[in-house]
């Protein structure tokens, strides 16, 4: 393997080039890039999850650098409001609740004692997040601060130029052009690609990064794709940009629409809006309508139109060609798990680089792993609109009582009978991120686990006294989180006067 072009810009597409050269260095491999400044980019601004920290610091960049050049602000969990029921509210966060104690996780003591309050108040992120406070998280196992991550929230549009400059830094190599033809070899591989200004690529491996498109994966080896829209029915989402208003908060917001949800994601700057429906419930121009009259702020932008379909590739990895982001696959926004997904499918194409040309053993292996990932995040997101009690519209009657796939089917009956989270050891959402919607969405488990009954009560209730007191001081003790980006970051100005 001497050389691999990437197809497409953006976040997959940089994302891809400065995993790939960093891991295997510029004189082991050459990487190009080829994407058209003509063809724009889907980023409309992104929320993301916790691991995007490790993949920027793998790299070897500056944090500070990297959320002071996005437009980045902290992101400790997600807001969910009106799902359940309208006018409920809760926060998937991104940590633990409580302390699990003899290997029972906390919940199922909770469960017993739901009389101390809601299970929110036992969780530190998520009560930071009410309050819009924050701090970096304690390196100390034993202190309550860390029990929580952090991910980000940043402009896309930013994202990828930053990308750009660090891979090139690496090695890579960028080319300006459109492609316009595509050779095979003799065994179905992708051997050339050629440019419309009659420039012609070789390479011995190729990663689409072209988007819903899918130049390569779809356009030149016809791999299928297996659609999820019975599931997941959301086509269409319109996006813009508004000014901010209130406090910078460190959590994204998801509300429940008729056909849908909006996504608010509050940036250094301001604060990027969006409504994911479904066109079968409500009219573009309605959806339209409804998504602008919602805006806390005056609109910096026109409303951008994205049409998408849910599902992935039956193949992501296919002959020699991989397929990362939207080319692959597509699960709507509502966890911020798109971004996580390609690093993801980078990080086990590292694992199983290629050294040959005969490479199925290894694809096979990869559109394994991808294959869970898919679709244990498509069982976690279905959830959200199944576990309703909303029937004010046809859009939530049709997901209260939709036919959800098998495997969701048993996670949702094993919890309802005794609180058990079901484990798996590959995927992305685990135990306490399965609680989180369980209980926010009022999935309440009939019975706990009979070990729980072995602790005196009179103890258990002072313990989650105590240890909901000392959330609370904890995150009162924390700094705002405005005040945070600007010593963090050394943002030149308040968010707000950026306004003015």
């Amino acid at each position: 393997m001497k050389s691999v072009i990437i197809v497409g810009g953006g976040t997959a597409g940089w994302m891809a080039a400065a995993g790939i050269a960093k891991a295997i260095g510029s004189t082991n491999l050459q990487v190009t890039l080829i994407e058209s400044e003509d063809i724009g980019i889907v980023g409309v601004g992104e929320a993301t999850l916790p691991h995007l920290r490790y993949f920027i610091q793998s790299l070897g960049i500056d944090e500070r650098e990297f959320m002071a050049a996005t437009d980045a602000t902290v992101k400790l969990g997600i807001e969910f409001v009106d799902w359940a029921r309208v006018g409920d509210s809760y926060i998937h966060p991104f940590g633990d609740y409580g302390l699990p104690n003899d290997g029972i996780p906390f919940h199922q003591f909770y469960h017993k004692h739901q009389s101390n309050g809601p299970i929110c108040d036992y969780s530190l992120p998520i009560v930071a997040a009410r309050k819009a406070k924050f701090e970096l998280p304690s390196q100390n196992a034993s202190s309550v601060n860390s029990t929580y991550r952090f991910a980000y929230q940043f402009d896309a549009t930013k994202f990828g130029p930053f990308l750009r400059e660090h891979s090139e830094r690496l090695g890579v190599k960028r080319v300006e052009g459109r492609i316009v033809n595509i050779e095979h070899s003799s065994d179905g591989n992708i051997s050339a690609l050629g440019t419309e200004d009659g420039r012609r690529f070789s390479a011995d491996f190729f990663v689409d990064c072209s988007g819903f498109r899918g130049l390569l994966i779809d356009g030149a080896l016809k791999t299928k794709w297996e659609s999820w829209t019975k599931w997941l029915p959301c086509d269409r989402a319109i996006a813009a940009p508004c000014e901010h208003k209130g406090k910078l908060l460190p959590y994204t917001r998801a509300t429940a629409k008729d056909a849908g949800w909006q996504w608010r994601i509050p940036l250094q700057s301001r604060a990027g809006n969006g409504y994911v429906y479904s066109s079968q419930f409500i009219a573009n121009e309605n959806a339209e309508r409804e998504f602008l009259n919602s805006l806390e702020g005056a609109k910096l932008a026109d409303p951008r139109v994205l049409k998408f379909e849910t599902g992935k590739r039956k193949k992501l990895w296919s002959k020699n060609c991989l397929s990362i982001g939207l080319s692959g696959g597509f699960l709507e926004p509502l966890e911020s798990t798109s971004i996580y997904l390609i690093q993801q499918g980078i990080t086990y194409f590292l694992e199983l680089f290629p050294e040959f040309k005969d490479h199925s053993i290894r694809a096979t292996e990869y559109n394994r792993m991808m294959d869970i990932e898919f679709e244990r995040i498509r069982d976690f997101l279905i959830l959200h609109y199944h576990a309703t009690e909303r029937e004010d519209t046809e859009f939530w009657r049709e997901m209260k009582y939709l036919d959800v796939p098998q495997s969701l089917k048993e996670k949702m009956e094993l919890f309802k009978e005794c609180g058990r989270v079901k484990t798996y050891a590959n995927g992305l959402f685990l135990e306490p991120s399965w609680v989180a919607v369980y209980y926010g969405q009022r999935v309440i488990p009939d019975n706990y686990d009979s070990r729980v009954d072995m602790y005196p009560e009179d103890e258990v209730k002072t313990n989650l006294m105590r240890l909901k007191s000392l959330i609370a001081r904890s995150a009162d003790n924390m700094m705002p989180h405005e005040q945070w980006l600007k010593q963090f970051c050394k943002i030149p100005h308040s968010p707000k006067e950026s306004l003015n």
